[in-house]
């Protein structure tokens, strides 16, 4: 297989799905938390709250938390519920993509012919990441639950 078709791809969907994301969470995101318990876990000033956070670390904080396994997934609707604009959202949003992938399509393409290693150093970075997204749900879990008691 040729590694640059396989990143190509790989970064297209990537960037393809993070941006219609994005767009639907920018259209209606916002009218989803507008019911008595979306209100409680997504108040008005929570939203101020994530819009000021976005204003003041801008594309550097979406670049950097597209790289981090747990907010890769909330980074983009949260930037469209935020109102954040276009450019400031999908620039980032290629680019850490493209760090990602592009280190991943690396590491796999240079220890490819190696499966025992890929696999010792798949399960090492498995680990770290699990422990990371672990403590991340964590404090998620317990914000939320401090806000549904407010």
């Amino acid at each position: 297989m040729n590694p640059w078709l396989v990143f190509a791809l790989t970064w297209a969907a990537n960037v393809g799905s993070g941006a219609v994301v994005y767009a639907l969470a920018r259209r209606h995101g916002l009218s989803l938390f507008r019911g008595v318990l979306g209100h409680k876990i997504l108040s008005d000033a929570t939203v101020a709250h994530i819009e000021e956070q976005y204003r003041r670390h801008g594309a550097y904080g979406i670049f950097f938390s597209r790289l981090l396994p747990v907010w890769r997934g909330v980074v983009m609707p949260f930037a469209g519920i935020a109102r954040v604009p276009p450019w400031r959202a999908l620039i980032p949003l290629a680019l850490a993509s493209a760090t990602y992938y592009g280190g991943l399509t690396f590491l796999v393409t240079t220890l490819g012919t190696n499966l025992e290693d890929v696999l010792r150093m798949v399960r090492r970075v498995n680990t770290v990441l699990a422990v990371v997204a672990a403590a991340l749900v964590l404090l998620v879990a317990v914000w939320i639950a401090r806000r549904l008691r407010k």
